[in-house]
């Protein structure tokens, strides 16, 4: 990843009010290909708010969204989806009783030309696209309730890459995971990585952060209070931007970092 790119994404000055209360200011974010950005902050910062305005899930009250340096327009889930950005919640939202494929597939099924579910093809699609992504993943007949977190988030994750998201929003990805599980995800981030996919990861775990992310942006009271190169900065020092909003030398200060001292 060098600074020369064209970022993915580009968000500039961000501001979204919810009833008086401002709950996203001024706040800009980049992403570029093949990163992982990281989005830091305590509960009501903002970082949820921001994303969610990426996602379409909220609407901008200001501010201006970028894709691959070209102006965008995102008032909905769908219209987000057709810039190729794709969100994978920690609750994950698969369904249990049917197996990865079916997954996959969910809402978008293939059909034969006699309309039925054409069961064959959705398969081989996706053993193609988790051997990419997970080649040790051989489990494609079971229930996804039957499988353990770590391969239930390869699932979450084909359905992303299936139909060609570029921009992957993971919220809180190893909550809940054992370190054996916890390290496949780490895994599956890499590959993600390798094909140029950029990725935005919402964690409240430093550590993991410090494990997956490239760069990271530490929100207070709504604004950016700094962002930096992950190799740049220690777990003390970005602990002490999400508490205090002091930022280190290694860091750029962000207009959050204005009304902190």
């Amino acid at each position: 990843m060098t600074q020369k790119q064209t970022p993915l994404v580009e968000m500039r000055n961000i501001s979204i009010s919810f009833g008086g209360i401002h709950a996203v200011e001024g706040a800009s974010v980049d992403l570029f290909p093949g990163e992982v950005v990281a989005l830091l902050g305590h509960n009501g910062a903002g970082k949820s708010t921001l994303i969610k305005i990426l996602s379409g899930a909220y609407r901008r009250n200001a501010g201006e969204i970028l894709i691959n340096g070209e102006a965008a327009e995102i008032n909905n889930p769908r219209d987000a989806k057709a810039y190729g950005i794709e969100t994978i919640y920690q609750t994950l939202a698969v369904a249990d009783n049917v197996d990865a494929a079916a997954n996959l597939y969910l809402g978008r099924e293939l059909r034969t030309a006699w309309g039925t579910l054409d069961d064959v093809a959705m398969e081989a699609k996706a053993r193609e696209v988790m051997g990419r992504l997970n080649p040790n993943f051989q489990r494609f007949k079971e229930p996804v309730r039957a499988l353990s977190g770590g391969q239930r988030q390869s699932v979450a994750i084909a359905r992303a890459i299936l139909f060609d998201a570029r921009i992957l929003i993971m919220d809180e990805p190893t909550a809940a995971l054992g370190p054996q599980e916890t390290a496949q995800v780490g895994e599956l981030i890499t590959q993600l990585k390798r094909e140029g996919i950029g990725i935005f990861l919402i964690s409240h775990d430093i550590h993991d952060v410090f494990d997956l992310a490239d760069r990271v942006f530490v929100m207070k009271n709504g604004r950016v209070v700094g962002h930096a190169r992950t190799e740049d900065v220690t777990k003390d020092e970005v602990l002490g931007m999400i508490i205090m909003g002091k930022v280190p030398p290694g860091a750029v200060a962000g207009p959050g970092a204005m009304q902190m001292a």
